[in-house]
């Protein structure tokens, strides 16, 4: 009897497809130029043409063949883009600041001769946008000839008066440019859109090359891709030798700061190109001169390249309530001490409504006409403009002429052909009312590129090859030799499924873009040379003030989630083993439970109600609310070290996401009044605890030791002090020193478990207990080693020698006058009635010395309201 066979799942079946079948299956909707393909698609059409020669290339060189394969690898390539935090932050998005950044598995393929003419198109552009900034700040020719409209310019909120007649530093207001295309179905490559103010992409489009080249390595070398560091190399070069102290120059990256869409670019560019990554208020001018606050005084600032936008840089002279910009700092522009890239100024070339007259501009300037076309574009301040645009609305995208702004509220682009009758009607009301406000671009369908959609178990639609559409942004940086030039490929932004707008705002995806060679791609050998000196300079970066307070308080968050951690699992092993009678233990834990925020003050002790208490420490574990137990502060930590992300390694900033990804999902999965919460929890502390390790490991060996690691560290031991002598402080006290569990407790809360029995056995004295826990200067957990790394670091800190006393230091304790006799009543006998007093009175100095420790380091070293206690002498 023949046994019956089941037909394969669907998703099966598409996984074991072979991918050659799918692409010559796979066709884009009709009407879009087909990426893959490069002809326009017809639905009708019976038979497809064949994949171009590039796109061949790259699915015979892509060492898959099956669904399955490519599965895995987007998988991996998502996991890349998870280990590596790369985010980009949306607002209004219901899950929180923090999205990863979403990149398709496949790159957009151009092939060289296409390439050459987008190079050629961009670079004209450029020049074109360079010399119109010229004429607008300066002789304003273009305005009295009528050449461009007054209001596009004087009457936009991004042209700034105050810099008017202002020549920049170095001669160039434009060092990055941003040009958004699109692929038309006439096969051609339309301006879409122009970025001139702070365009951002550069770092994104870094790390989808280094991801999806990851993926894809052979066919990266056969198809002769592009490279992009020579181009990021030129661009330094640029900045350095038109900054005002030339090769020497200090630069650094302007940013919002961590809250920001795209704040991970910002820290990534900083930490590839050797930026200080700065904030407004780390910044401040004095004679014109821009500063840098560092822990070693005012250090020059010689160039930025901002990312803020211009009318948020300077409140003396812009926007007053801004707290993102540096007062004073566009004097410091004109009076030509500061390089800033882009220019402030340059917003009002990225209205839509300019690309209009740039075809006449084109012709003025440059005497030729524009390589690259730009979608026919029609503004309606121009009422034979507006007449001829309105009878076509319905095959336009309406756009807003300006931004939103305090006297513009402003409105989002929109499809003519989504709206309705009634709806386009309206429209035009508004239109014909408010003409200048309003600008009309040509509807260009957008070409359709090959995208990976992964398979998921129980979807409908299976792993496979759909089209998407997509737009693509190239960046023209300025060069010292050339000029500009060009990036080599750009950044591709995709639509999501059903859409025809490509935006990440939306929901879309991004792609690597590979710009073929005809012969060998360039090198980074090929970059302009940077001589010696300089790069040694840029060896020993400063350390802002912010930057110091957010290592500093990295360390302390650091240091608290350990302690939290082993104080939580020691208590919950103390209630749930044989201890749990012993009332001292009990009611030591309870006491350093309820001091250190695992649980809230009202919960009744553990000798009152144990399963009450137990049940509000597990609860209280992963909670952002409440008790600042370990969950609390290990999103402390996290949030410390997002915001000094350009000094911490991969690894170390991965280990700190998985972290509390981890504790945050063990704590949400755990059942109320499961079989064994307390076993639960315990398990989750303790994968915690070795996250927690990690980190440990990664900030003592893989951070430079610089004064921002020694605040690091020196956070960390100013919490272990004050810990440890509380610990113990309450242990004596309590009594439960006394009992064999709580000694044992104890001296497992120091971490010296396995140090104690090695040195002395059995013995459980009080003598013992001192000459380990508080005197042994090789135990990093005593707290003579504490003492004296504390006091060593701050020396360092304040006078560049462990050696040298400083005021700070001098108010640590000295371990070099602690004694064992003074410490024990009754040093030669074994157990004491109770604790000397000399020990008690240390433990109380230990812990009254790190708050006030704390206190001194954040008022000399955070804060610059006080000359008295900064210095500020320029280096």
């Amino acid at each position: 009897m023949t046994a019956k066979t089941e037909p394969l799942p669907p998703l099966l079946t598409a996984a074991l497809q072979d991918v050659a079948t799918q692409a010559a299956a796979y066709s884009a909707s009709g009407g879009h130029l087909d990426e893959l393909r490069n002809v326009v698609a017809v639905d009708t059409l019976a038979s497809k043409p064949a994949a171009t020669p590039a796109w061949q290339q790259f699915l015979s060189q892509a060492e898959t063949r099956t669904a399955a394969d490519l599965d895995q690898r987007f998988a991996s390539l998502q996991r890349q883009i998870r280990d590596n935090g790369v985010t980009y932050n949306v607002y209004a998005d219901e899950d929180g600041p923090q999205r990863p950044w979403s990149l398709d598995l496949f790159p957009l393929l151009i092939e060289s001769q296409r390439w050459a003419q987008i190079e050629a198109g961009v670079l004209q552009r450029t020049r074109l946008l360079e010399k119109v900034l010229a004429d607008v700040y300066g002789p304003q020719q273009l305005l009295k000839r009528g050449l461009l409209p007054p209001a596009l310019v004087q009457g936009h909120p991004g042209y700034l008066r105050s810099m008017h007649g202002v020549t920049p530093v170095g001669g160039v207001r434009l060092h990055i440019a941003a040009y958004d295309l699109a692929h038309g179905p006439d096969g051609n490559w339309w301006v879409v859109g122009q970025r001139c103010q702070a365009p951002s992409g550069l770092g994104y489009l870094l790390e989808n090359r280094m991801a999806v080249s990851g993926q894809f390595p052979q066919a990266l070398e056969a198809l002769r891709v592009q490279h992009l560091a020579s181009t990021y190399a030129a661009l330094m070069a640029s900045l350095k030798s038109r900054s005002p102290a030339g090769e020497d120059a200090h630069l650094a990256l302007l940013t919002p700061g961590p809250y920001n869409e795209t704040y991970f670019e910002h820290a990534y560019l900083a930490r590839h190109l050797g930026l200080s990554l700065v904030e407004g208020g780390d910044l401040l001018v004095r004679d014109e001169n821009l500063y840098l606050k560092t822990l070693k005084g005012l250090v020059p600032v010689h160039g930025l390249l901002k990312r803020v936008d211009d009318d948020y840089l300077d409140p003396l002279e812009l926007r007053a309530d801004s707290t993102l910009g540096v007062p004073g700092l566009l004097q410091a522009i004109r009076a030509g001490r500061v390089l800033v890239a882009n220019a402030p100024g340059t917003a009002f070339l990225e209205s839509p409504a300019l690309l209009g007259f740039l075809p006449g501009l084109a012709e003025h300037l440059l005497g030729q006409p524009l390589i690259l076309p730009a979608l026919p574009t029609w503004w309606c301040g121009e009422r034979s403009a507006m007449e001829a645009a309105l009878p076509q609305l319905q095959d336009c995208v309406i756009k807003p002429s300006y931004p939103a702004s305090s006297l513009r509220s402003g409105f989002d682009a929109v499809l003519g052909r989504s709206l309705s009758a009634q709806q386009r009607d309206e429209w035009a009301g508004r239109i014909f009312r408010q003409g200048e406000e309003h600008t009309l671009q040509a509807y260009l369908p957008l070409s359709q590129m090959p995208t990976w959609q992964a398979g998921r178990s129980g979807a409908q639609s299976a792993a496979g090859i759909q089209p998407r559409s997509v737009m693509l942004r190239v960046f023209v940086v300025s060069d010292p030799v050339q000029g500009w030039r060009v990036l080599p490929g750009g950044m591709a932004r995709v639509a999501s499924a059903a859409a025809d707008i490509a935006s990440m705002q939306l929901g879309g995806s991004s792609a690597d873009v590979w710009a073929l060679a005809q012969g060998a791609p360039d090198s980074a050998a090929q970059s302009p040379p940077l001589s010696a000196a300089p790069l040694l300079a840029q060896r020993k970066r400063p350390v802002t003030s912010r930057a110091a307070e957010n290592l500093y308080w990295l360390g302390r968050y650091t240091e608290r989630t350990e302690n939290l951690i082993r104080l939580a699992r020691l208590t919950l092993e103390c209630l749930h083993g044989e201890e749990q009678s012993s009332a001292p233990l009990t009611a030591w834990l309870g006491r350093m439970a309820v001091v250190n925020t695992l649980v809230l003050p009202g919960v009744p002790a553990p000798a009152q109600a144990r399963r009450v208490f137990e049940r509000s420490l597990i609860d209280s574990l992963g909670s952002s609310a409440g008790a600042t137990s370990v969950g609390y502060n290990l999103r402390a930590l996290k949030m410390a070290g997002s915001a000094v992300r350009e000094r911490l390694s991969q690894e170390h900033w991965r280990v700190m996401v998985r972290a509390e990804e981890e504790l945050t999902r063990s704590c949400a999965t755990q059942t109320p009044g499961g079989d064994d919460p307390a076993q639960d929890a315990l398990k989750t502390l303790k994968h915690c605890g070795e996250h927690m390790a990690a980190i440990t490991g990664a900030q003592t060996d893989r951070m430079t030791r610089d004064d921002g690691w020694r605040l690091l560290s020196i956070g960390r031991h100013i919490e272990r002090l004050g810990f440890l002598a509380s610990a113990l402080h309450g242990a004596l006290q309590s009594g439960s020193v006394h009992t064999v569990a709580g000694f044992e407790a104890l001296v497992a809360l120091f971490e010296s478990t396995t140090t104690f029995h090695a040195h002395y056995q059995r013995s459980r004295d009080i003598a013992s207990l001192v000459d380990l826990l508080v005197l042994n200067g090789d135990n990093p957990r005593s707290l003579a080693c504490t003492a004296q790394t504390l006091r060593g670091r701050l020396n360092k800190l304040a006078s560049g020698s462990s050696e040298a006393p400083s005021p700070l230091a001098q108010q640590m304790p000295d371990p070099s006058a602690w004694s064992l006799a003074e410490l024990c009543d009754q040093p030669n006998q074994g157990r004491l009635s109770g604790a000397a007093p000399a020990l008690l009175a240390l433990l109380e100095h230990c812990q009254a010395s790190a708050r006030r420790v704390s206190e001194e380091v954040s008022a000399t070293y955070f804060s610059h309201a006080s000359d008295s206690k900064h210095s500020v002498g320029t280096l």
